[in-house]
C-alpha cells in the first residue's frame, strides 16, 4: 500500500530504540531513526547485489518529491547507469565546473595580482568584479561565455556613464581569460574580441594655472591670511620642487639635508608599482635657496616630528592630508566650487612649471622629466641619467624658484630673459 502523508505523521519514532521503515513502492521506503530524524532510502539491485541511494532528509524533501527523486533514479538503470555512481560522478563534474567558473579563476587571478597591487587597489578591483561581473557571470563555465555575453554585462557598466569602469572591466576579463587559457580552462578569449566595442572617455590634461594666472595665484598664496606656514610651505614646496603632493606630504626630515640642498624620496613613497619598489632607486630633488631657507623657518615649528608637514592636530606622527593643498587652492578661487580666479589642481602644478621651463629653451626636456620623476623606460639609459641631471637640475630648479620668487614680488608676468640664471 503505498505511503501516505498522513501515516507519516502519525508514525512515532520506536520506544525500543529500533529503526523504523515506511515502504511507499518501487524501492522508496522512510526510513525513521529512534531519535526520530527520518531518511527517504531508494532501494534497488545492480549487477545482482542490493544497493541504497539516499534521497535526502524529511520533510525538507517531501514525499513527492522523495518519488520524484525515485523514479529519476529508475530511469537512470533503465538506462544502464548505476544511480551511486551517477551521483558521484556529477558531484565531480560539479566541483570541476566551480573550480573552472568565472569567479573562481577571477578570484585566482586576483589573488596572484594582489601581491603586486597595493592593498587599497587590489580592494578596489574586488570589489569592481563583485559588483559588475560576478552577478551576471560568476557561476557560468568561464569555457562557455561568448563575447556578446560579456558585453551585455559591460554594456550594463557603459550605460550607467561609468565608461572608465567598463573599459577597465574589459582589460580585467582579458587578462582573466589568458589565465583560464594557460591552465586549460579556456580556449578562446571573448574580451580580446571586444577591443574598441566599449565607449571612451575622452581624455582632458589636468587643469593647471596658466602663465598668466600664475601671478594672482602666488600673490594670494602670499597674501591670503589664515593660512599656516606649514600649509603654505607646503604649497611652495609642491611648486618649486615640482614633486607629487603624496611623495611631499610624507617628506621626513631625515630625508633632507638642508647643507647638500639635497631631497632624497626613497622608493616606498614614490608612485610605483609595488613590484618594482623593491629594487627602485630614490628620486634625488635639488632643493632652490628659497626652500631651503622656508625648511630652516619650519624647523623651529615641526622640526622634532617626524614630518616636515606634519600634521598640526594629531601631534602622535601623522603627516598633513593630501587634499590640504586642492582645499588652499578652492579657498584662494582656483579650484573645487571656487574657480573665481581660475581652475587647477594640485598636480597642475607640476604640468605648468613643466610648460614654462620647456618653453624657456633653457634646460634639456631630459632634465625636466628627471625632475619631474618621470620614468625612463631604458634602464641603461634610467640609470646614467639619474647621475647625468642632478647639477642640470639642480641649475634648473634655482632658476625656476628665481621665476617665482620674481613673479610673486612684481604681480605681473615676467619674461623668461629677465630671470638670472
Amino acid at each position: 500500500m503505498p505511503l501516505t502523508n498522513l501515516t507519516i505523521e502519525n508514525t512515532l519514532p520506536s520506544a525500543e530504540g529500533k529503526q523504523i521503515k515506511l515502504f511507499d513502492a518501487g524501492g522508496l521506503y522512510l526510513l525513521i531513526k529512534p531519535t526520530n530524524h527520518r531518511y527517504w532510502r531508494f532501494k534497488y539491485r545492480w549487477a545482482g547485489r542490493e544497493k541504497l541511494l539516499a534521497l535526502g532528509v524529511y520533510p525538507e524533501i517531501s514525499l513527492k518529491m522523495a518519488r520524484a527523486r525515485r523514479d529519476e533514479a529508475r530511469r537512470q538503470l533503465a538506462n544502464g547507469q548505476e544511480p551511486s555512481e551517477k551521483r558521484r560522478a556529477d558531484k565531480v563534474a560539479a566541483r570541476i565546473a566551480a573550480a573552472s567558473s568565472f569567479k573562481a579563476i577571477a578570484l585566482e587571478w586576483h589573488h596572484t595580482k594582489s601581491g603586486e597591487w597595493a592593498p587599497g587597489h587590489a580592494d578596489s578591483v574586488l570589489r569592481t568584479l563583485e559588483m559588475h561581473l560576478f552577478p551576471d557571470l560568476g557561476a557560468r563555465p568561464i569555457a562557455d561565455i561568448e563575447p556578446m555575453a560579456l558585453l551585455d554585462v559591460l554594456k550594463k557598466v557603459e550605460k550607467a556613464g561609468r565608461l572608465d569602469t567598463a573599459n577597465r572591466l574589459r582589460e580585467r576579463c582579458e587578462a582573466i581569460f589568458r589565465l583560464a587559457i594557460k591552465t586549460g580552462r579556456a580556449r578562446h578569449n571573448p574580451a580580446a574580441e571586444l577591443v574598441g566595442a566599449l565607449k571612451k572617455r575622452i581624455s582632458t590634461p589636468r587643469p593647471a594655472l596658466s602663465q598668466e594666472q600664475l601671478p594672482v595665484f602666488l600673490v594670494a598664496l602670499r597674501d591670503t591670511d589664515g593660512i599656516s606656514l606649514v600649509t603654505r610651505g607646503l604649497m611652495r614646496m609642491i611648486l618649486l620642487c615640482m614633486t607629487r603632493v603624496g611623495e611631499t606630504v610624507r617628506a621626513e626630515w631625515s630625508h633632507i639635508d638642508l647643507a647638500k640642498g639635497l631631497w632624497t624620496i626613497p622608493p616606498e613613497n614614490r608612485k610605483l608599482k609595488s613590484t618594482v619598489k623593491p629594487i627602485a632607486q630614490p628620486h634625488l630633488v635639488p632643493l632652490p635657496r628659497q626652500i631651503v631657507e622656508m625648511l630652516e623657518e619650519l624647523r623651529y615649528i615641526t622640526g622634532q616630528r617626524r614630518y616636515v608637514f606634519a600634521h598640526h592636530h594629531t601631534p602622535g606622527g601623522k603627516h598633513m592630508s593630501e587634499s590640504t593643498p586642492n582645499t588652499v587652492l578652492e579657498r584662494l578661487g582656483f579650484g573645487g566650487k571656487n574657480t573665481k580666479n581660475g581652475n587647477a589642481v594640485i598636480h597642475g602644478f607640476r604640468a605648468t612649471a613643466s610648460t614654462i621651463l620647456n618653453e624657456s629653451g633653457l634646460f634639456s626636456p631630459d632634465a625636466i622629466e628627471r625632475q619631474l620623476s618621470h620614468l625612463e623606460r631604458n634602464q641603461v639609459r634610467a640609470a646614467y641619467n639619474r647621475a647625468a641631471y642632478l647639477e642640470e637640475r639642480r641649475a634648473m630648479v634655482q632658476w625656476w624658484a628665481n621665476y617665482i620668487e620674481m613673479t610673486t614680488e612684481k604681480g605681473c608676468v615676467i619674461p623668461v630673459d629677465q630671470v638670472p640664471l
